[in-house]
């Protein structure tokens, strides 16, 4: 393969949790005032970080969201983690095609340390992920879009920007990784090809990705 490094993102990529945390979202948000529909959290909140949820509502609103907010929204994703959480289809391949080409690979997330483990406990993907390889936006100052997340784990794997390619299905995800220098694969099976604008390709089947980076 041409590159050095795979960082994938982890919601959406490796775990199909998009659907389950937005529809928590959607009705937390509303039941706590603030209406909003499972596609509007796609549009606004996929593959951002917690702090762009209080900021969005507070900008739109002028009100706060609870304290204990992000402790009982993740209470309640966590237990339907556990419930209902699967794998991407076709990730495990490409977990193995990568180990069996001795490519190195990382997760870089949005989501918090316990929610990538959680979530990875749940699918048997954490037999996959060593705790070095798993990096979070609580690792550093700013999250998604800024390209500081996927600046710091292709550091702390020792690889060069330009040597790692980056795998996404957010557009703010997309936009972080262009920012940090590094290519980027754009996963379509829940976001429009449209709206992953900057992706240096996109595809639609996990399965497909291998032979992508060759």
């Amino acid at each position: 393969m041409r590159y050095d490094l795979v960082i994938f993102d982890n919601d959406g990529v490796l775990v199909d949790s998009e659907p389950i945390s937005n529809r928590l979202l959607a009705g937390y948000l509303t039941e706590l005032g603030h209406p909003t529909s499972y596609e509007e959290s796609l549009r606004d909140y996929m593959g951002a970080a917690m702090h762009r949820v209080h900021d969005l509502v507070e900008e739109r609103t002028g009100q706060r969201l609870p304290d204990d907010f992000d402790d009982v929204f993740h209470a309640r994703v966590f237990a339907a983690f556990e419930r209902e959480l699967k794998p991407v289809a076709g990730a495990v391949d490409v977990l193995e095609r990568l180990v069996a080409d001795g490519v190195p690979y990382c997760v870089a997330s949005s989501g918090s340390h316990a929610r990538i483990r959680t979530g990875h406990r749940a699918t048997g993907l954490d037999e996959w992920f060593e705790e070095e390889w798993v990096f979070s936006s609580e690792d550093v100052g700013r999250g998604k879009p800024a390209p500081d997340l996927f600046l710091h784990a292709a550091e702390r794997m020792g690889v060069v920007p330009e040597k790692c390619v980056v795998v996404e299905d957010s557009p703010l995800g997309v936009r972080a990784a262009v920012a940090a220098g590094m290519d980027v694969y754009g996963f379509t099976a829940m976001t429009p090809a449209e709206r992953l604008v900057g992706a240096t390709q996109l595809f639609a089947d996990m399965r497909e990705l291998p032979d992508l980076l060759v």
